[in-house]
């Protein structure tokens, strides 16, 4: 269960787990409000029920018995859990079956969430998965009371036969996307993928920018991601930001794209600015996997990642001055070579979550 299928890094994992899942010979089953990933998941085998579980209503509890009445019709064996307010509703309605033959419970916590009661159904799991050690130790440390035996750590994965770095788009994509996008040909570039968010730093992006250009750098930076509308306020900030600073010609915004893997791959840097620290970096992994270099704030999951294969990518979170450097460096020297020792892989992360639902469905202990 999780809010809505548009796009982003849990609902690309809820997609590639259910894949796992029918190639294995099971059903999944998921259940969202629905989103341009719903055809994806469909055509891959797996079954999608529409219910507005992530609307934020009082109106939304009515839900909990439509899904506590589908678990039970559809004798499902393990209910997976992947966000907060979804997790409230398959919880409670979890809650009130019979604990004898209601599903094992899985979570997973993406994120380090404002801790608190609400938050605290992410743990509520027979098993709690962590996709990172920084959320391993978040857990541990606002919620101590979880059984350290109930926390599993799995990284999120990308799949090696998609990500590899000799990979190249193909060249009509290239002439293409620079047809469509010409300010970009010929510069130095620079993709800053995520949300249109606070949290995703597109301010610091127009400032590491500001600060290349007044360098001489010829720079181009990619904005990749959608604006959800709840979020206009912030991007119109971020529009008069780069209108402000001059470089409406040397900032592009491409919205949500289904070519991501290509535009990562003909980027010189991609960066990660996250103001808070984040679990982990789903286009991080990605883009080193393509052999791309990438900029993160030394925070979070994108530590543990950029530690593992790229440390020298690493800056403190929002030293702009330290990152504008960095860039000048890999700029005049070329960026270090990526590491191919690459231990995020899907087929890891889906072997050991099918490997905890297969733990859970033949445990005899009791259920919750």
């Amino acid at each position: 269960m999780l809010p809505a299928l548009d796009g982003g890094g849990v609902e690309r994992g809820t997609i590639e787990i259910a894949a796992a899942l029918v190639r294995e010979g099971h059903r999944a089953i998921v259940i969202s409000e629905g989103g341009r990933l719903v055809d994806e998941l469909e055509a891959l085998g797996a079954e999608h029920v529409t219910l507005p579980v992530g609307r934020k209503s009082l109106l939304t509890l009515r839900y909990i018995r439509t899904v506590r009445r589908l678990l039970r019709d559809e004798r499902v064996d393990i209910l997976h859990l992947r966000s907060r307010l979804p997790a409230w509703i398959g919880y409670l309605a979890w809650k009130t079956m019979n604990p004898a033959t209601r599903p094992r419970l899985v979570t997973t916590v993406h994120g380090a969430y404002s801790p608190g009661r609400y938050s605290a159904v992410m743990t509520k799991g027979e098993r709690v998965i962590a996709v990172s050690d920084s959320i391993v130790d978040y857990i541990r440390a606002n919620y101590p009371t979880v059984d350290p035996e109930r926390i599993v750590r799995i990284y999120r994965g990308v799949d090696p036969d998609h990500y590899y770095p000799d990979f190249r788009p193909d060249p009509a994509w290239v002439e293409r996307f620079f047809q469509e996008t010409p300010q970009a040909r010929d510069r130095w570039l620079l993709t800053l993928p995520g949300r249109i968010t606070q949290i995703k730093g597109q301010l610091d992006l127009v400032e590491i920018v500001a600060g290349l250009k007044a360098r001489g750098v010829p720079v181009h930076a990619l904005l990749v991601g959608g604006v959800h509308p709840r979020r206009q306020d912030y991007w119109h900030r971020v529009q008069a930001a780069i209108e402000e600073s001059g470089l409406g010609e040397d900032i592009t915004w491409l919205g949500p794209r289904g070519d991501l893997r290509e535009i990562l791959s003909i980027s010189d840097v991609v960066l990660s600015l996250t103001s808070k620290p984040e679990s982990f970096g789903r286009t991080v992994t990605e883009a080193l996997s393509l052999g791309r270099p990438v900029l993160g704030y030394d925070h979070g999951g994108v530590s543990e990642q950029l530690r593992a294969i790229y440390p020298r990518g690493l800056v403190p979170p929002r030293d702009l001055g330290r990152a504008i450097e960095c860039l000048l460096h890999f700029r005049a020297n070329g960026a270090p070579t990526v590491s191919k020792n690459n231990p995020y892989t899907i087929g890891e992360m889906k072997n050991r979550t099918l490997g905890v639902y297969q733990e859970l469905n033949h445990s005899k202990g009791p259920r919750g």
